[in-house]
């Protein structure tokens, strides 16, 4: 008997499958799913305050966290720090205060827990700062907010590029500052500087430099800065303005901002607790993008794309 076509298809297939199968005429490579994502960053924990020596530590959402202090040997896996209060997760900018060495870090656990330690850092992470494990370090700390193919790269254990080396004078004025906090007794995690941007290098250490002088030029600088606030209404106001934007940097001080807006032209408006300085509204991916390049080109590692509708 005559089998039909269709049946006899359906016998035969699967043995010329088979056989495209054992000489590999099949074989593909088949994307793994990443065992890390997004979703590993959630929830964040804040945690309760504690107590070590006396001295009571707050957790806290601190978006615009900035200090100086001191790094130790500590543990983990990947390039981590424990902190005493910055959420769980988050991420943050390192800085090596002998040598410049900028890079970028998963905060996971609290610590050290000791008074006069800001961090402690796991082996990979005194590897990426060029320090020994054993060795105590001058640091600064700054909370950054990296795109998400950094974050994955952390979250896997993996090291994401440096950041630009601080510059030599900047560098000065750090270690001044953390010499003041020592002098002075104060906790070695408190910030002077509430800029929640990366690579802002520039708007942090004029304040300190001009704190010694005589108090009377500092008039003649909210002078020669009066003019800015002026030409600012020529760019849109961000916060009132619809559209896409290239944000410079938050600010507590609105001269500050001002001062990073005016080489870029962008405007400046006073968003929540901060005066934000931002660039547009921007019209097409190539004129955002050219935005973007422009501001990371001066100094503004941390600007970001932000659509407001």
């Amino acid at each position: 008997m005559r089998l039909p076509i269709n049946l006899r298809l359906a016998l035969v297939a699967p043995i010329i499958l088979a056989g495209l199968a054992s000489s590999g005429a099949l074989a593909r490579k088949v994307p793994v799913a990443p065992v890390n994502g997004p979703a590993d960053d959630y929830p964040v924990v804040i945690g309760d305050l504690f107590t070590i020596e006396g001295t009571t530590h707050t957790p806290e959402d601190r978006l615009n966290y900035d200090a100086v202090g001191y790094a130790v040997a500590g543990e983990g896996s990947g390039v981590v720090v424990a902190h005493k209060i910055l959420p769980l997760p988050s991420y943050a900018e390192v800085t090596n205060l002998e040598t410049g060495r900028t890079i970028v870090v998963r905060v996971t656990m609290r610590g050290p827990m000791q008074n006069d330690a800001l961090i402690a850092v796991s082996p990979a992470t005194a590897a990426g700062l060029g320090i020994a494990e054993a060795e105590r370090t001058a640091v600064r700390v700054r909370r950054v907010n990296p795109p998400e193919v950094e974050r994955a790269n952390l979250r896997a254990g993996e090291p994401v590029p440096p950041r630009m080396d601080t510059p030599v004078a900047l560098l000065a004025a750090l270690k001044r500052k953390l010499a003041s906090q020592e002098q002075g007794g104060a906790p070695v995690y408190t910030p002077k500087s509430v800029n929640p941007d990366p690579d802002i290098a520039g708007t942090i250490a004029p304040p300190e430099l001009k704190a010694a002088p005589i108090p009377k030029p500092k008039p003649k600088v909210a002078a020669i800065a009066a003019p800015k606030v002026d030409s600012a209404p020529a760019t849109p106001n961000s916060s009132e303005a619809k559209g896409t934007f290239v944000q410079i940097g938050a600010f507590s001080s609105e001269d500050n901002a001002r001062k990073a807006a005016a080489p870029l032209a962008a405007g400046v408006s006073k968003i929540g607790k901060f005066w934000v300085a931002r660039m547009g509204p921007l019209s097409g991916k190539a004129e955002t993008n050219a935005a973007l390049a422009k501001a990371r080109a001066a100094g503004y590692g941390g600007a970001m794309v932000r659509r407001v509708n």
